[in-house]
């Protein structure tokens, strides 16, 4: 720490009490001047010859009172006097980054310029400030922290700004020039840690880190702290992840629970105003501030009940990220008196922010988005799309375990991706899996509208090994799935053309013998309906087997087998598929549900009262392996 002595001699400032002070000296008195509650008995002559404003007190005072004078609105108060008066006696005085605003505005209030007395006492501290203090980086931000206290003084003599824009160059300037010392705990260097690397026998130079001057500035104070970083940023030459990580590190020193997303308190006010000066103070560029740190200071928003402007403008920056967030950081608990353990109307409306941004960006950059996407998928609106989709069916897997979560919004949230590109509904199916597992006592008409949201035929091998034995699925759930397994088994082998197909299986596909031409699945009622037997569906499943079996080993042997085994292997192939609709067939026919109407009118004809008067066959036989 700097500091400065003035005056030579000794100090002879005497305390009599708590409220008297005097010098001790041979000469007598012949002026008390009341500062406060404080009384200091001291001689005219030291104090009239450097303060102007002492001249005019005793100039103006009457003759009865021009002994004593009282001070009431000096800035630094008793302490800040005393300093003053000790200078005007020549007395040692120490100056540093702690008393030297004090001393500075008091010796304003007493107008102790030079046209008083050369050398007087603004003069020197005006030197010490400007060659001393606002040279050094830790001197700065201790006399800014003291400015608090003193205004508006500090102000208009212009300490604050001068504070603010030493410590703002300082953060502003190159690494490779930073020669003082700074605090520096959140990760230590390996230089720090005594691990610097040494090539060829020569200690490298330590590295002084982009965002060095952080943690020092967690010190002030928030309305301090604003100021700071808005001089920063208005400099231009920090980049906004730097200024990101400084507002991450000041949340998670100054917001109790920050960091576990728990913030409780009982000064809300304090950390209400102090969340909200972090939003406003987050960097415009995209992708600055990581998109963690936004959610946790969302939630602290949330549960300091902060304004509804600051709430909206968070959300509307994380919704322009939202695909670098994880399933973790969207698991905001709901509001006390709710019965649901989560807050899905947050993550609904981020999800939507998100969708909105992505269809600003494709209306006003069509081009270049297409530009973008054509040199990186991931980076392309494809590709961030397709993680939102990812993000969202983990979301919804880890909701479903709340058995208070309603239908509606476990279908809702899922509905506002249904279009985002996805290369599977594995994710989907897990979700859908998890809510049935969870509300077992759900409607018929509910599970099928959550049953709805997966499209069969974007499963993977394995995820429709797992439907067709899973119990909680509605069973004209499990033969769609067999249904899709087949028809990609079969278009496989007719090489993809649906009209090579047998005409009972292109009966079954979605628009009858005429195919679909939309590009997801819409389950209609007529296809919910046609449900074989619980039986069937255990020969089916075993058949299903065996055709994968067989599909297997076609596969792994296909280098070796010769044309006329692949022609053979593909006809034992074609039998195992046609053995399987005929079970299917024939069960339809028995149950009654087979009519002209399957084959010839739309996929969603058929009477809605009907559907809710059919029984669901018995599944003693089914089983799940979740």
């Amino acid at each position: 720490m700097k500091f400065m002595k003035l005056g030579s001699k000794p100090d002879s400032f005497q305390v009599d009490g708590d409220n008297i002070r005097y010098v001790a000296t041979e000469l007598a008195t012949d002026i008390v001047i009341n500062v406060g509650d404080v009384k200091f008995y001291l001689h005219k002559f030291p104090l009239l010859s450097k303060s102007a404003r002492l001249q005019k007190l005793v100039a103006n005072a009457n003759d009865e009172t021009s002994d004593e004078i009282h001070i009431h609105d000096i800035p630094g108060g008793p302490a800040a006097f005393e300093i003053c008066a000790k200078f005007c006696y020549g007395m040692t005085v120490t100056l540093n980054a702690y008393n030297v605003v004090a001393a500075r505005c008091a010796a304003e209030y007493l107008e102790m310029y030079e046209t008083a007395e050369k050398g007087n006492l603004i003069y020197k501290i005006d030197v010490f400030l400007n060659s001393s203090i606002f040279r050094s980086w830790k001197d700065s931000i201790i006399v800014l922290q003291t400015t608090k206290s003193l205004l508006p003084w500090a102000e208009e003599l212009k300490l604050v700004s001068h504070c603010l824009d030493s410590i703002a160059s300082k953060a502003c300037i190159d690494t490779s020039k930073v020669e003082w010392s700074y605090t520096y705990n959140r990760r230590k260097l390996p230089s720090e840690n005594g691990k610097d690397p040494i090539w060829n026998g020569v200690r490298k130079s330590q590295m002084v880190p982009k965002d060095w001057w952080v943690e020092d500035l967690c010190e002030l104070q928030i309305d301090l702290y604003r100021k700071v970083i808005t001089t920063i940023k208005t400099k231009g030459r920090v980049s906004g992840d730097v200024i990101g990580e400084a507002l991450n590190a000041y949340a998670l020193r100054r917001l109790p629970g920050f960091s576990k997303g728990i913030v409780q308190s009982v000064d809300i006010t304090k950390y209400r105003s102090l969340a909200e000066a972090i939003v406003w103070l987050l960097p415009t560029e995209k992708g600055s501030i990581p998109c963690a740190f936004m959610l946790r200071l969302l939630r602290a928003v949330i549960l300091l009940e902060c304004g509804e402007t600051e709430r909206k403008e968070l959300m509307k920056r994380i919704g322009q990220q939202l695909e670098d967030a994880t399933v973790a950081d969207l698991l905001i608990r709901a509001p006390s008196g709710e019965t649901a353990m989560y807050n899905v109307d947050i993550v609904q409306s981020l999800v939507e922010e998100f969708v909105t941004n992505e269809q600003n960006a494709e209306t006003d950059f069509p081009m270049e988005n297409e530009y973008q996407e054509s040199r990186s998928p991931k980076l392309g609106s494809d590709g961030s799309k397709m993680q939102v989709a990812k993000l969202v069916e983990g979301y919804l897997a880890e909701i479903a375990r709340d058995p208070n979560l309603p239908v509606s919004k476990f279908v809702n949230l899922a509905e506002t991706v249904s279009r985002f590109p996805r290369p599977s509904h594995d994710g989907l199916y897990r979700a859908i899996d998890m809510y049935l597992k969870e509300h077992p006592g759900i409607s018929k008409s509910e599970r099928k509208r959550i049953c709805r949201l997966m499209d069969c035929r974007k499963l993977s091998v394995d995820a429709c090994l797992h439907a067709v034995q899973n119990e909680r699925l509605p069973l004209r759930v499990v033969v769609q799935v067999l249904f899709f397994e087949q028809v990609r088994q079969a278009t496989s082998s007719a090489g993809n053309s649906t009209s090579e197909l047998p005409g009972s299986i292109r009966a079954l596909l979605p628009g009858g013998s005429h195919g679909s031409s939309r590009s997801t699945t819409t389950n209609t009622e007529e296809d919910w309906d046609a449900v074989p037997t619980a039986e069937d569906i255990k020969a089916l499943k075993g058949e299903l087997a065996a055709l994968r079996l067989g599909g297997s080993d076609i596969n792994l042997n296909d280098g070796a087998k010769n044309d006329a085994e692949k022609v053979a292997a593909n006809k034992m192939k074609g039998m195992i598929m046609s053995k399987i609709f005929s079970k299917l067939w024939s069960s339809k026919e028995r149950n009654g549900e087979l009519s002209s109407s399957d084959t010839s009118e739309s996929p969603g004809s058929g009477s809605a009262a009907a559907e809710e008067t059919k029984s669901t066959p018995s599944r003693s036989r089914r089983h799940s392996v979740s």
